[in-house]
């Protein structure tokens, strides 16, 4: 009996809303806009926080950069200092990074600008940035073997699109042999510097990279953390490493932790969801009211029809159920339209900031679950205004 009362009442419900087309669509608009809004902000914000956070995780999560810029004694890390840093608990290997910028000359260009990073083995280990051709052996990293990996910028502008691999290049004076090609980067990097005036990159081993820019010592090394290690353990234990080698000089150190960004950078993605989520839900709010105002025009408008039922035997809590249905049927109508047009403007969002476009659950449930329950918050008050009206009062009414 009651769930063919429901169905009777759903019934009723998609008749009165049917038969004011105008104002339940404009009723509906609300619900729409708010439910959209909300999908789409949220849904937009996941896309792009996974971008950022997958770009993050390639510029090295699990890896520890350390920048020793040393003491006025005491310059960078010699290879006894990195031998050190190497046996704290955690440490899987370490690779120190030597950049500079030089000239390269090839045939008859010359570029002025070309950026020069040295790396060890364990770099290339870790990551997998070679396209083509190989990348250092053991033999070519004691700084007497001059090979190179080069990027496809460097090719285009300085080898003027020549198969590049057994070709030699000259770099600085000494003459180098390419053995590589790497892959497009895509890393965050070329967001925050600009690398429009570089002619192209290069990596060659680190200690030729020592000898080519007149350095003694490495001021900056990427540390791999073992799987399953604590990253922030070891951390601290670099920490006390590099305190001893400066003896606890100030400021002859730094180490940048890149899951600690990444937490950050998770937790304002959720602040930033919630305050965009409650920002649009002010639409929602708004849409809600709409709703009221029309259940409370449609129960002055039907007084006589409530009358005619109550006489007629209906109980008060049918005539409330009646139009509470009808209420929340006209919000969840919205809420489903306005979910489509809210995952439609994030896919288009998403495509237009080439982010990742990421169906939200969350996001889907949330936007529905506001519709129902704004249906049933500023449906109750008409509803129960309805079920209240006396029989006689109302088939007095005009």
């Amino acid at each position: 009996m009651h769930r063919g009362l429901l169905i009777q009442s759903f019934k009723m419900s998609l008749e009165n809303i049917i038969s004011n087309k105008m104002r339940s669509f404009l009723t509906m608009l609300g619900i729409v806009i708010g439910v959209a809004s909300v999908i789409g902000l949220i849904t937009i914000v996941q896309g792009v926080s996974t971008t950022v956070m997958g770009q993050f995780s390639d510029l090295g999560a699990g890896t520890l950069t350390v920048n020793a810029q040393g003491t006025y004694l005491k310059r960078g890390l010699t290879d006894s200092d990195l031998n050190e840093l190497r046996q704290v608990p955690g440490v899987e290997g370490i690779s120190p990074t030597v950049s500079l910028s030089t000239s390269a000359v090839f045939g008859n260009t010359v570029a002025e600008n070309v950026s020069v990073e040295g790396k060890d083995l364990i770099y290339f280990q870790q990551n997998d940035v070679v396209y083509s051709g190989r990348s250092f052996n053991t033999g070519e990293s004691d700084g007497n073997v001059m090979v190179c990996i080069v990027d496809r910028k460097f090719v285009r502008n300085v080898m003027n699109g020549v198969q590049p691999i057994g070709n030699t290049v000259r770099l600085a004076g000494y003459d180098y042999q390419i053995i590589g090609v790497l892959k497009p980067s895509n890393s965050l990097t070329s967001a925050f510097v600009d690398t429009s005036n570089i002619d192209g990159n290069v990596i060659i081993p680190y200690r030729n990279a020592l000898k080519m820019s007149g350095a003694a010592n490495v001021t900056s090394a990427e540390v791999y953390v073992q799987q399953g290690a604590v990253t922030a353990d070891v951390e601290a234990g670099l920490r006390t490493a590099l305190d001893n080698i400066y003896n606890e000089a100030d400021n002859s150190y730094s180490i940048f932790n890149m899951e600690s960004l990444m937490d950050t950078m998770n937790t304002v993605q959720g602040m930033l969801a919630t305050m965009l989520g409650g920002i649009a839900s002010i639409a929602l709010l708004v849409g809600g009211i709409g709703i009221m105002n029309m259940m409370l025009v449609s129960v002055t408008e039907r007084t006589r029809e409530i009358g005619l039922r109550k006489a007629l035997g209906a109980e008060p809590l049918r005539i409330q159920l009646q139009f509470l249905i009808e209420s929340v049927t006209l919000s969840m109508i919205g809420g489903i339209i306005g979910v489509a047009f809210g995952l439609l403007i994030a896919y288009i969002g998403a495509m237009a900031m080439d982010a990742k476009f990421t169906m939200s659950g969350e996001a889907i449930l949330l936007g529905v679950g506001f519709s129902a329950g704004v249906g049933i918050l500023f449906g109750w008050a008409p509803a129960r205004r309805a079920s209240r009206l006396n029989p006689i009062d109302a088939l007095r009414a005009e």
